[in-house]
């Protein structure tokens, strides 16, 4: 798993597999029904919740620092790492600067926010 989508996964939960009830059989000579698709309502994840949820004694600065946040949902947030995950969201040049990992906590804001997340502006890019 990509080292965004476990951090998705951490904030938004997994979703949970459901599964489709049994079709009830037809009469003899006649088509089965076709099970019609329920829609599904779109809700959107509290990002900035969840993570205060997380961070319950505030003791991280998760809403400015990578590192932190990173810490915050049980990922090692070594350079490495965060270099991986900024090849992830389309940087390539990621450098481990203070600047750099402004822009990596921004662009994962950002993509949260893409993904169905309700984030904050102030900590988007």
């Amino acid at each position: 798993m990509s080292i965004f989508g476990k951090i998705k996964n951490a904030i938004f939960g997994k979703k949970e597999q459901t599964t489709e009830a049994a079709a009830p059989e037809a009469p003899a000579g006649a088509a089965a029904p076709q099970p019609q698709p329920q829609p599904q309502p779109v809700s959107q994840v509290d990002v900035e919740a969840q993570l205060d949820a997380m961070d319950g004694a505030g003791q991280l600065n998760w809403r400015t620092s990578i590192v932190d946040l990173m810490k915050l949902i049980g990922l090692d947030a070594n350079y490495n790492e965060r270099q991986d995950l900024a090849r992830e969201l389309g940087r390539a040049d990621y450098s481990g600067s203070e600047e750099d990992n402004i822009w990596l906590h921004k662009a994962v804001m950002d993509e949260l926010a893409k993904n169905g997340g309700k984030v904050p502006a102030s900590m988007r890019g």
